[in-house]
């Protein structure tokens, strides 16, 4: 006898925000993606009964770009290797408001010349803004962002950050 599959039911939602339209992937249990405006989505044919997850997730997305929220408070699956995955609590952990750089995750992380590392880890991170990878910036300059650095000085500008870019 085989072993017993199990399926995972998903499901999606979009909100609208003042960077864009973010398209949102949930299990039963945890939000899966954010997709950022402008990004691939992968085919979203998950249409189920707005989840409860979902539901948080957007309400809480509103009252952070409201002003209102510093802090999710979300079941995440974030998915990925074990690096990534390490590198994704660092960033859960970097206070609203404030920025720190690759270099710095880096060194606390203890990996002290694995900042191009973390970039990367940065740039695959599948829950962005709730997994705040728009807070950590080069030491020259604010570094790249997913999303683009229109929408990067937008979410840091949002959380009173001031950009010179």
């Amino acid at each position: 006898m085989k072993g017993i599959s199990t399926v995972t039911l998903l499901s999606s939602m979009t909100v609208d925000t003042p960077i864009g339209k973010l398209t949102l992937l949930a299990s039963e249990n945890a939000l899966l993606k954010v997709w950022l405006p402008n990004s691939q989505r992968s085919d979203m044919n998950h249409h189920r009964e707005r989840s409860g997850i979902l539901i948080s997730a957007i309400s809480q997305l509103e009252e952070y770009f409201a002003g209102k929220r510093k802090q999710f408070c979300l079941p995440l699956g974030l998915h990925g290797t074990p690096f990534q995955r390490e590198v994704w609590n660092s960033l859960i952990k970097i206070p609203y408001g404030t920025t720190v750089s690759y270099g710095t995750i880096a060194r606390h992380m203890g990996h002290p010349k694995a900042s191009r590392a973390i970039g990367q880890a940065n740039a695959r991170n599948p829950i962005p803004i709730i997994v705040p990878c728009h807070r950590v910036v080069a030491s020259r300059g604010l570094g790249g962002y997913a999303g683009g650095l229109s929408t990067k000085v937008v979410l840091l500008e949002l959380e009173g950050v001031h950009t010179l870019n």
